[in-house]
């Protein structure tokens, strides 16, 4: 059985999926997509034919992979034994590899330590490590010329998978560079020893690698010491960047890549730890898309138990998404992608101006006074006083951050909450009430665990049971619907819009953008209970 899991479709709880197409909108006519799992090797649904727009369309395949890995990451192992668990990985590689090559899959990404593993210290990953030529010096096919560097195993067999499959294949390995004392950045043990993602084209020549700057708490890995800002041409789509995992939260290298706007597409293996209401896997790859106005191919790892599942084919305006914290194995995910996304953000909706919601929220943002025509007379306000009976603020914690808080109540309203400097307004309207703490919060300051950065948040959350002290856990189930604008006083043009609905179903906003030095969410119909909606700012200049 086969169920729709994209924007607009029935959320599924099955592993099978089929999805509608990633338009480029609405004047596009929207094709019906197979999407494909590989539970087991076996495919479900159908390829599909673009006909028509075949030249508006790249076809593109993410792999989220639940790796053998190895039982004791810490204990010293021999190349031999290193290669005999990474070849358990690439086996699955090339079997999804074939599956995609039948689907036409021009583009493949495979997750973040999905051939290796995680946990290891400095020296037991050493036998895991491929020997890499740097590819801007060195124009190299593994696959064809195999003797030319030694250590170069994991290497070989990517580069046969690329052109067996015919297609680009992106991966994630441990990599090694030997190093001389003279160079001040050595490590003593005379190697750097790098996370890095590599690119072949379809015929396995290595098109480029990327190592990753921004660790998350790897001791195998060094930093390089110049960030690599990389990008690579296709024939089939034009300009892709790539960065990996906790990369996407900072400036180097990804908004340095993003600035340049020939970059259209992402390919992004990640191995990344939910944690909601902000930062699950879909909903960060999901808010990058929109935000930034480009496609984003995302291979999450699929460990549940350590909260690690999320993989994703996200344009600005459709999503085609994989998150099951419950099944074991991995999955294929194939979509078709517009070469040129329509960005969202700033975007004019065309009953924008007449929408009674729409304007209410400008003349607050104008400060003009409200005015309600009763039956009789009509009653005038400043919107500055509408917050007279205002509910009373709270602090709960919520993404390991102290946010100020106000409750959520009643069937519409005008509520604001600030910190700092920021102050976050919501706009709301519900149809019925739900049994549910709904608040709003916000959080301007320096987040400090798990990492160090600088964050403006206004978020409107589901909160996990009724007492406000519950707000900020983690949930993915709601039933509460809201129409509504929410909207802050950001000091950042760097803001994700994070938006998930019950049963981590991704939500695109209806409209997104500045207006009079605000930044602005704004949605009308939910298809499900609101879990969580936020504008999510970054301050790089302040880490």
């Amino acid at each position: 059985v086969a169920h729709a899991h994209s924007q607009g479709g029935r959320r599924a709880r099955s592993r099978f999926m089929v999805c509608t197409m990633s338009g480029a909108g609405s004047k596009l006519a929207l094709f019906l997509c197979g999407c494909y799992v590989v539970a087991l090797g076996v495919p479900a649904g159908e390829p599909c034919v673009a006909g028509q727009q075949e030249a508006e369309y790249y076809v593109a395949a993410v792999y989220e992979h639940q790796s053998v890995l190895s039982p004791d990451p810490l204990a010293l192992t021999s190349r031999k034994q290193a290669l005999e668990l990474m070849n358990q990985n690439l086996d699955v590689y090339e079997q999804q590899v074939m599956t995609a090559a039948q689907k036409g899959v021009q583009i493949i990404v495979f997750p973040e330590d999905g051939i290796h593993g995680f946990n290891f210290t400095r020296t037991s990953i050493y036998p895991f490590l491929d020997f890499m030529p740097s590819p801007q010096l060195v124009s190299w096919n593994p696959c064809l010329e195999p003797h030319r560097f030694n250590d170069t195993e994991v290497l070989q067999r990517l580069s046969c998978m690329a052109i067996k499959g015919e297609m680009f294949l992106v991966a994630n390995l441990g990599t090694k560079q030997p190093c001389h004392s003279s160079d001040p950045g050595c490590p003593n043990d005379g190697r750097y020893q790098f996370n890095t993602n590599v690119v072949f084209s379809s015929n396995g020549t290595l098109v480029d690698r990327y190592r990753k700057h921004n660790l998350y708490f790897e001791a195998a890995f060094d930093t390089p010491l110049k960030v690599d800002h990389i990008t690579f041409d296709t024939p089939f789509a034009g300009k892709f960047g790539i960065f990996t995992c906790f990369d996407i939260l900072f400036f180097d290298p990804t908004i340095r890549l993003l600035r340049d706007s020939a970059v259209k597409h992402i390919v992004y293996p990640t191995a990344w730890m939910n944690q909601l209401p902000l930062l699950a896997a879909i909903e960060i790859q999901k808010a990058f898309a929109i935000a930034f106005g480009i496609n984003v191919l995302a291979a999450n790892i699929h460990h549940p138990s350590l909260g690690m599942t999320g993989s994703g084919i996200h344009t600005p305006l459709k999503s085609f998404w994989y998150h099951d914290m419950e099944s074991p194995g991995g999955h294929l995910i194939i979509a078709q992608v517009a070469k040129n996304p329509q960005s969202l953000v700033g975007t004019e909706n065309a009953t924008g101006k007449t929408d009674p919601s729409h304007s209410k929220f400008l003349r607050i943002l104008s400060g003009e006074p409200y005015c309600e025509k009763d039956a009789q007379e009509v009653h005038c306000d400043e919107a500055t006083t509408w917050n007279m009976n205002a509910p009373p603020t709270f602090h709960s914690e919520m993404m390991y951050d102290n946010f100020t808080l106000v409750p959520v109540w009643g069937k519409e309203g005008y509520l604001q909450v600030c910190s700092n400097g920021l102050c976050c307004h919501l706009l709301y309207k519900r149809p019925t009430l739900s049994k549910e703490l709904y608040a709003l919060g916000v959080f301007d300051g320096l987040h400090t665990v798990h990492g160090t950065y600088y964050v403006q948040v206004c978020a409107l959350v589901k909160c996990g049971g009724l007492g406000f002290d519950t707000c900020g856990q983690e949930i993915t189930e709601a039933t509460g619907i809201f129409e509504f604008h929410l909207w802050g006083n950001f000091s950042t043009s760097y803001i994700f819009p994070l938006f998930l609905t019950s049963g981590m179903t991704l939500e695109v906003p209806d409209q997104l953008g500045w207006e009079n030095d605000h930044y602005f969410l704004r949605k009308s119909e939910l298809s499900s209970g609101l879990v969580t909606a936020a504008l999510y700012g970054r301050l790089y200049e302040r880490d």
